[in-house]
């Protein structure tokens, strides 16, 4: 009896035995399952699906790709360059011709003969050596006597100046090209009738006294109604100073 359940009792130790070792074989815990920590199976298997917009997927948004792509729509430098310029800088052609054909205005004229001077020089009738002129500005292309004194004419400067023995310049007249958009018209509308009218050769001079001092007359040739040109004319000056 005692040898019956002993060996009843061996029999159920094997048996625990054997059930401990299938449950080894097992794996124990299914260590598959999600959230143990370990990757699925068929991870490796299974294709990528890249997030939305991300590095497999082209971009949409404005990344530097894309930007570089893309003309500016500022106005950048490039597209400034582009565009012709709507102002009147110096290289602007309207605005250059219109600068070479702005005249002087008779007003302007009188303003510097009440000096002694005409436009573009700053020797002044009265007051003005020629030889200082001489000095600084070289010979003269000619220098003849004419009228009541004598006459040296500047062609590069477009002016000629009248002085005495004394060398004191007693006339100073202009050829700019200034000039020569002046009309008799344009004098008599700005200063009204002239103080005297005189025919000298093909050319009306009008004269005005602007002070005591000066007369400002314009030569006006027949044939343009334009002014050739001006000048400035001290009379008092107009003498001999050395004589006795």
């Amino acid at each position: 009896m005692i040898k019956n359940k002993a060996m009843i009792a061996l029999a159920a130790a094997a048996m625990l035995a054997l059930a401990g070792c299938s449950q080894a074989e097992n794996g124990g815990t299914d260590n598959n399952k999600p959230g143990s920590g370990l990757p699925s199976p068929t991870a490796s298997i299974q294709p990528s699906q890249p997030p939305a917009g991300g590095a497999g997927q082209p971009s949409t948004g404005n990344g530097a790709d894309q930007g570089a792509q893309q003309p500016p729509a500022g106005n950048g430098a490039n597209q400034g360059a582009q565009q012709p310029s709507t102002g009147n800088s110096a290289g602007n052609k309207d605005g250059g011709a219109k600068h070479a054909a702005q005249a002087v205005t008779v007003g302007e004229l009188v303003e510097l003969a009440k000096k002694g001077k005409v436009p573009g020089c700053e020797y002044a009738a009265h007051t003005a050596l020629f030889d200082d002129i001489e000095q600084a500005w070289g010979k003269a292309d000619t220098n003849e006597s004419a009228g009541k004194g004598i006459y040296a004419e500047y062609r590069s400067h477009g002016v000629a100046f009248g002085y005495n023995k004394g060398m004191l310049v007693f006339d100073v007249r202009s050829f700019d090209k200034s000039l020569h958009t002046i009309g008799a018209a344009d004098i008599k509308k700005a200063l009204g009738k002239a103080d005297s009218e005189t025919v000298s050769g093909d050319d009306r001079i009008y004269m005005y006294r602007v002070n005591d001092q000066y007369e400002l007359k314009f030569a006006v040739p027949k044939k343009t109604g334009k002014v050739d040109h001006i000048s400035v004319y001290s009379p008092q000056d107009a003498k001999n100073l050395m004589a006795g």
